[in-house]
């Protein structure tokens, strides 16, 4: 079972159902937490009924500020909400493939200060209504520690401590991560580039010992300013070889061809989103003018092969008076699942 978090930057997007579906169909996530969606209401029901998923919860925005969704598989779990504000979302989940049942608040803090401290206050008196297994993760706004961040002024101890004194409180302890060190960018030049690690998953020792094989992983991020989060609650090996191509003319003439060229561009898709994922983590780690040159132009590559294969299905299909968005509620099982 995989869970997704993702900070979007808005739903609205026209690329952000797109994206959905990206992430949904490679990683085959049974619940996604979607924070900073900046719409709510019966706007944001009319978006996710166009999502691979039946089942969400949202909470109202301020404005156009804020957001927080959690959408799942009613297939595959069910989730019982207990209760939402405006920056957290508690609900019970119930897996069903193995009949455990745990606690999962999503989060999405405020950048403003004062209402992060209310945060951190309700967050304690949550932890001691329940002695259930826990997981949190979401977007906080605020680092740990100064290898959190790059960048900009030094770290704000005394906000750090405040964070880390909530998650002692809540018996946290953090999942750690695979993948690019950072998961937030200010997207400047080099000389006023901030990151940091802000997008987080943590769970109780209760949690931990259901899922001791749970992974997080920081996946390459394209589409927002903020990484996807991957967390695989249990590991699954894949074997993959990379075979030469040689290309037969006989093919041309085979009722399976179109399938190949397919296949044949998620495979270049994932080089690219494999080479991306490895300059971020590089950058990550020694940021300069050429990794962040780098960074934008497989980024503009990753966007232009999904225009690619999103506009051959839709020419295939005779879709030519449909929306750009209705075509990719309707073709991304077939472009992604490969």
């Amino acid at each position: 079972m995989n869970m997704l978090l993702w900070n979007c930057r808005g739903a609205l997007n026209p690329d952000f159902k797109r994206r959905i579906f990206e992430m949904a169909i490679n990683h085959q996530a049974t619940i996604l937490v979607v924070t900073e969606t900046r719409v709510g209401g019966d706007r944001a029901a009319k978006i996710i009924e166009g999502l691979p998923f039946d089942g969400y919860i949202t909470t109202d925005t301020i404005g156009y500020a804020g957001g927080l969704w959690i959408l799942w598989k009613t297939e595959e779990v069910e989730v019982l909400p207990l209760s939402s504000t405006e920056p957290q979302i508690h609900a019970i989940v119930k897996v069903r493939s193995s009949n455990l049942t745990w606690l999962l608040s999503a989060i999405y803090a405020s950048p403003r200060l004062a209402e992060r401290k209310i945060l951190w206050e309700n967050l304690k008196t949550v932890a001691h209504l329940h002695n259930l297994p826990w997981l949190m993760l979401g977007d906080f706004n605020e680092v740990l520690c100064a290898e959190d961040k790059f960048g900009d002024n030094h770290v704000n101890l005394n906000r750090a401590l405040e964070f880390k004194d909530c998650l002692d409180e809540c018996d946290m302890l953090d999942l750690g991560f695979a993948g690019p060190k950072f998961t937030w960018t200010n997207c400047r030049p080099i000389l006023n580039l901030i990151l940091e690690r802000i997008d987080r998953c943590f769970a109780n020792p209760a949690w931990r010992i259901l899922y001791l094989e749970a992974l997080v992983t920081h996946l390459p991020r394209t589409f927002s300013n903020h990484c996807p989060v991957l967390l695989e609650l249990c590991r699954v090996s894949v074997n993959q070889q990379n075979k030469p191509f040689r290309f037969q003319t006989m093919w041309l003439f085979h009722q399976d061809f179109p399938r190949v060229v397919q296949q044949a561009w998620a495979n270049n898709r994932r080089r690219v989103l494999a080479r991306l994922h490895g300059t971020q983590k590089a950058l990550a780690n020694n940021p300069n003018d050429f990794l962040l040159g780098l960074e934008q132009q497989l980024i503009s590559e990753y966007s232009l092969i999904l225009m690619q294969e999103e506009e051959y299905w839709a020419l295939k299909s005779r879709l030519n008076t449909a929306t750009f968005g209705d075509r990719n509620t309707s073709f991304f099982p077939f472009i992604y699942d490969c």
